[in-house]
């Protein structure tokens, strides 16, 4: 039976259609869901009744989940595994982002029908891969996952051509139409046009890829971009560039990410001095935290909205953990660990860095090499989302 054919929606359309479809994709499995449910996380952690590590004020991810971490290609090329999604990122806790990559890791497992002996192996090796990291030993120190090691050749591999075909369906700089990319309103249109004519958007675009800085920007076409799970409802657009005089041809065409910056549910920091316009926080705490990424971003406004611009390269990839064997799933968990430990590092001094260390040695009991409050957090974070997920499907999936 052929799938029904599908509207796609008036721009004035867009909410209602846009939650059924955030609904649907987080009932796909538990692990969707808890990659969704970044605010029932934090509603949970104000329940927790003060029992975390009070980590030092860093830049956090906020929501640390398997699928935001992948490689990321910065400006020229380099490709490293770093945190790919800031929104949620605050000056906070790190102990936040380490129980919710925890969580994020015995979800996959389930869904990989691992044994829970084997996920408490994986929240020792996450523990272990984070210090290791923290203390700055060298990543090459343990080999990296099969899993990581086919992701980064792949990336090495990859060129626009491939970008193109993954996203737009072709190499021509043309947005197909359909159930990822909607109609914009003609003053949507004229307005991102503008919004890439500015000075500064355009200073940003030919500073990116060795660009020659006198050339044109020029706007090829745009649409609303049905994109994500946390994200949808929000603002978002992809807009296919021209640069310079043959700004139709392939090699000169670029595709950017237009993300409106929203209020993050993670706690910051009492003491946190951050920008107040959301998309200016997010640019900071990818520059913090992700430099290949935060190098190729920039916060401006549209309209009203606050919004963040990012160049999509074809190096950048997501990691899926959603089928693992338990040796990958093992050391999968201590090599991300690590990426999350060198990120929460990079922006501590030395004696801060030992004090994290040092308190995240205590509390652990003689059967998990792992802190208890680490391990408690994370089962009881399993049950919950596991009910809601439940819940979840009998609401919103048997409905649909």
């Amino acid at each position: 039976m052929s799938a029904p054919a599908f509207t796609i929606p008036a721009p004035e359309g867009r909410a209602d259609i846009l939650v059924g479809l955030r609904r649907r994709k987080m009932a796909r499995s538990a692990h969707a869901y808890v990659r969704g449910s970044t605010i029932k996380f934090y509603e949970w952690l104000e329940t927790s009744g003060g029992s975390l590590p009070e980590g030092p004020p860093v830049w956090i991810c906020g929501d640390c989940h398997v699928g935001n971490l992948g490689p990321l290609a910065d400006a020229d090329g380099h490709v490293d595994v770093q945190i790919r999604d800031l929104d949620q990122t605050v000056i906070g806790n790190p102990a936040h982002d380490l129980i919710r990559l925890g969580l994020s890791l015995a979800s996959a497992a389930r869904g990989s029908n691992l044994p829970g002996g084997t996920t408490a192996h994986m929240i020792e090796d996450m523990v272990e891969g984070y210090g290791a990291a923290l203390a700055g030993e060298a990543e090459a120190a343990k080999p990296k996952p099969k899993l990581v090691k086919g992701l980064l050749r792949e990336a090495a591999k990859r060129r626009w051509r491939h970008l193109a075909q993954e996203r737009i369906e072709d190499i021509r700089p043309e947005i197909p139409l359909g159930r990822t990319f909607w109609t914009l309103s003609g003053t949507e249109r004229d307005d991102l046009a503008a919004l890439f004519a500015g000075d500064v958007v355009r200073d940003m675009v030919l500073g990116l890829n060795h660009r020659d800085a006198g050339d044109e920007v020029a706007l090829l076409d745009a649409a609303y971009w049905v994109k994500g799970c946390s994200s949808l409802g929000r603002l978002r657009y992809a807009a296919l560039i021209g640069i310079g005089p043959e700004g139709r041809k392939p090699e000169r065409v670029c595709l950017f990410d237009i993300k409106e910056g929203v209020q993050a549910a993670a706690p910051r920091s009492a003491t946190a001095k951050m920008p107040r316009e959301n998309a200016e926080r997010v640019v900071a705490g990818a520059r913090a935290l992700s430099p290949n990424l935060g190098e190729r971003m920039l916060a401006t406004r549209f309209g009203e909205r606050s919004v963040v611009l990012r160049e999509l390269l074809p190096q950048d990839l997501k990691i899926e953990a959603d089928r693992l064997s338990r040796e990958e799933a093992v050391t999968v968990s201590r090599y991300l660990a690590g990426i999350v430990g060198r990120a929460h590092g990079r922006q501590m001094d030395d004696a801060t860095r030992a004090a994290w260390l040092a308190d995240l040695g205590r509390g652990r009991s003689k059967t998990l090499d792992a802190p208890s409050w680490l391990w408690t957090s994370v089962v009881e974070l399993v049950a919950s989302h596991e009910a809601a997920y439940l819940d979840h499907c009998r609401r919103y999936a048997l409905a649909a």
